[in-house]
C-alpha cells in the first residue's frame, strides 16, 4: 500500500488547526511529499466551513480516529484468481505469490474462497480417492488449457460439466463392459493409438476423447467424432500424466476454502488477531466495500512498520491528538502552544513558536522555503490567524501576527478588517447550535497537578443569547465532566465585539469557592479583558486547580 503521511490537529479542531493542516499539506507536497494529506480530527465548526466555502477550498480529511486498522499495516495488492480458472493454472500462480495463498474472485472481483495448500490437499485427495469414483467439474476448454492439448473436434467447449474419467487400459471386451456402466454423455475417455477403442467410444457418445502421446487419429475417426458431436483432444502427454493434468482442470472455485472469511479494510487490528489466528495458512483475505479483494493480511504484516506518519499542528500534546495517534510515527510538530508530556523514541522536526497562530508559523515557513503562496491558501492562513486573534486583538497576538497578516492582506487583496469581521460573524452562528455542540466544539483537555480538567472556547457577538441557555450549557457541561472523567469542566464564551468573556463552570462544590472572577449567576463568571483561552484563562485554571487542592 502506499504510504500516508496525515498532516492533522487537534481533537474538537478551531479555525487555525484546520488551516494549518490544509497549508502544511500543500507546502509539504510542493517539497517533494506527494503523500502528504490534510486531515481534521473533528467536524469543522460554522466559520471553518465559512472559510473553506468562501475561498473555494476542500476541506481535509475526516479522520475520526486512527486506531490501528487493517489498512495501515496491509501490504500491496496480490494477483487473485477467477473461480473458473483452472486449477492447474490457480497453483501455478499461488507458487509465485509471496504468502502461498490465492484469493479466489468472481468475474466482478468479489472475494468468493482462499486457495492454499491445506485446502487444495483436502480437496485433490477427496477426487482421486481409489475408494470412490473421482467426479470433477471441467469443460472442453478447461481440458484444452490444462493438458495442453491439440483440439482436433471441439463441441460445447466452455460448458462445465461433472465429468468421469476412464482410462482405457482394459483389453476391448473389458473395456466395453465398463464404459456401458457410465453415463457416457459426461464421460472422458483416456486412450493412447488403439483405434478399436477410439471408434467404441465415439459410436457411444461419450463428451470427449482424449488422445495421449501426441498419437494422431484417422480421417475416418475424426468424421465419426463430428458426425457424433464428440470432442477429440490430443495431448502430448503419456496417460498417466494426461489423466493428472485432467484432475487439475478443475475449476479452482471447486478447490477454495470458502469457510475463510475476508476482513474489511477497517477492520481493527485486534479483529485481525483473531482471524489470522483462525485461518489455517495465517492469511486472510481484505475486501473494499463492494467485496473486491484489495490485498492479504498475513501474520508478517503484524511486524512491519505501519504505512501511516503523522504531523501534528497546533497541539503537542496526545491527550489532544487524534484518538490512536499514539501507534503511529510522528514526522513533525508545528504549535504555538506550551509544551506537555510528549516524548518520542526518535529525533523529530519541533517547532514551537510564541506567536498568536499556527498559520502564522506555516505561511512563515512559505516563505523561509521560498515556496509561492497560492491565492487560495494565503486567504485561508490569513483567516486562520485572524481567528485565532480575534483579529490581532488577543493577548497572544504579536508583532510576527500583525507582520504576516499584513503580508497576506497584500496577496490576496483582503482588508484585514472587513474579512476579519465576516469571520467573527460566522464564528457567532455557533450560538444557535445544541449546547451539546456548543461545549464540545472546541473543547480541549488538560492536566494539571494529576487532574485532568476540560475546556472550550466559542466566540460570539452577543452573549446574552448564551446566557439565555445557562442551564442547557451547565448541564452539557455537567455530561462533558462525567463522560470524559474530567475533574472540571468549563466553557468560554468570548464577546468579539465587547472584547469579553463569560465562563461556565462545573465541577466539585469546593471549586467555586476558589475562583476569583466576579460571578455573574451560579456557575457563570465574568472574565473582563480576557479574550485568550491559552495565554489568560488557561494559566489561571491551573492555579484554581492547585488551591483547590491544598484545601
Amino acid at each position: 500500500m502506499d504510504r500516508t503521511v496525515y498532516v492533522i490537529g487537534h481533537k474538537n479542531p478551531d479555525t487555525d488547526s484546520v488551516v494549518a493542516a490544509t497549508a502544511y499539506a500543500e507546502l509539504k507536497r510542493s517539497l517533494g511529499m506527494p503523500e502528504a494529506r490534510a486531515a481534521r480530527a473533528g467536524a469543522a465548526n460554522p466559520q471553518t466551513e465559512y472559510i473553506f466555502q468562501r475561498f473555494g477550498v476542500h476541506l481535509p480529511e475526516f479522520v475520526p480516529d486512527l486506531i490501528p486498522k487493517v489498512e495501515h499495516w496491509l501490504g500491496d495488492p496480490v494477483p487473485t484468481v477467477l473461480e473458473t480458472s483452472p486449477l492447474w493454472e490457480a497453483l501455478a500462480l499461488m507458487g509465485k505469490a509471496e504468502n502461498r495463498v490465492l484469493p479466489i474472485v468472481d468475474a466482478e472481483g468479489r472475494y468468493k474462497a482462499l486457495l492454499h495448500y491445506g485446502a487444495f490437499a483436502e480437496n485433490i485427495l477427496a477426487k482421486i480417492n481409489p475408494h470412490k469414483k473421482a467426479v470433477i467439474t471441467t469443460s472442453i476448454a478447461h481440458l484444452v488449457a490444462t493438458a495442453k492439448a491439440q483440439p482436433l473436434v471441439i463441441f460445447d467447449e466452455h460448458s462445465f460439466f461433472k465429468a468421469r474419467m476412464l482410462v482405457a487400459a482394459l483389453e476391448t471386451e473389458s473395456f466395453v463392459r465398463h464404459l456401458k456402466s457410465e453415463p457416457v454423455d459426461t464421460t472422458i475417455i483416456l486412450v493412447g493409438d488403439r483405434e478399436d477403442v477410439q471408434r467404441i467410444s465415439i459410436e457411444s457418445g461419450v463428451r470427449a476423447l482424449v488422445v495421449t502421446n501426441g498419437n494422431v487419429v484417422s480421417k475416418a475417426i475424426r468424421e465419426l467424432a463430428e458426425q457424433k458431436r464428440v470432442s477429440i483432444l490430443v495431448s502430448p502427454y503419456d496417460t498417466s500424466s494426461t489423466s493428472l493434468l485432467v484432475l487439475y482442470s478443475t475449476p479452482v472455485g471447486t478447490m477454495g476454502d470458502a469457510s475463510i472469511q475476508p476482513l474489511q479494510k477497517k477492520d481493527w487490528l485486534k479483529t485481525a488477531r483473531k482471524a489470522l489466528a483462525a485461518s489455517p495458512s495465517r492469511s486472510v483475505p481484505v475486501v473494499d466495500e463492494d467485496g473486491r479483494v484489495v490485498g492479504i493480511f498475513a501474520e508478517g504484516d503484524l511486524a512491519r512498520e505501519p504505512h501511516v506518519d503523522i504531523i501534528l499542528v497546533d497541539h503537542n500534546e496526545l491527550t489532544q491528538a487524534v484518538e490512536g495517534a499514539e501507534n503511529y510515527r510522528v514526522l513533525e510538530v508545528i504549535d504555538h502552544h506550551r509544551l506537555g508530556t510528549f516524548s518520542t523514541r526518535y529525533p523529530i522536526n519541533f517547532i514551537n513558536r510564541t506567536v498568536g497562530s499556527t498559520s502564522t508559523i506555516i505561511a512563515s515557513m512559505y516563505r523561509e522555503a521560498r515556496v509561492p503562496l497560492p491565492k487560495k491558501i494565503a486567504s485561508i492562513l490569513l483567516c486562520g490567524i485572524l481567528s485565532d486573534t480575534l483579529v490581532l486583538r488577543s493577548a497572544t497576538t504579536t508583532e510576527v501576527d500583525r507582520d504576516m497578516a499584513e503580508y497576506l492582506s497584500n496577496i490576496t487583496d483582503l482588508d484585514v478588517d472587513a474579512v476579519g469581521t465576516d469571520i467573527m460573524g460566522a464564528a457567532s452562528a455557533v450560538a444557535s447550535k445544541p449546547a451539546a455542540d456548543i461545549v464540545n466544539l472546541d473543547l480541549k483537555e488538560y492536566e494539571t497537578s494529576g487532574k485532568k480538567i476540560c475546556v472550550s472556547q466559542v466566540e460570539v457577538t452577543d452573549t446574552a443569547v448564551i446566557m439565555d441557555r445557562k442551564a442547557e450549557i451547565l448541564g452539557a457541561l455537567a455530561k462533558v465532566r462525567a463522560e470524559r472523567q474530567c475533574w472540571l469542566a468549563a466553557l468560554m464564551v468570548t464577546d468579539i465585539t465587547e472584547l469579553t468573556s463569560l465562563l461556565f463552570i462545573d465541577g466539585e462544590k469546593e471549586i467555586y469557592s476558589q475562583v476569583n472572577y466576579p460571578r455573574s449567576e451560579e456557575g457563570v463568571y465574568v472574565l473582563k479583558d480576557i479574550l485568550s483561552r491559552k495565554k489568560q484563562l488557561m494559566p489561571a485554571m491551573f492555579e484554581l486547580v492547585e488551591r483547590t487542592l491544598e484545601v
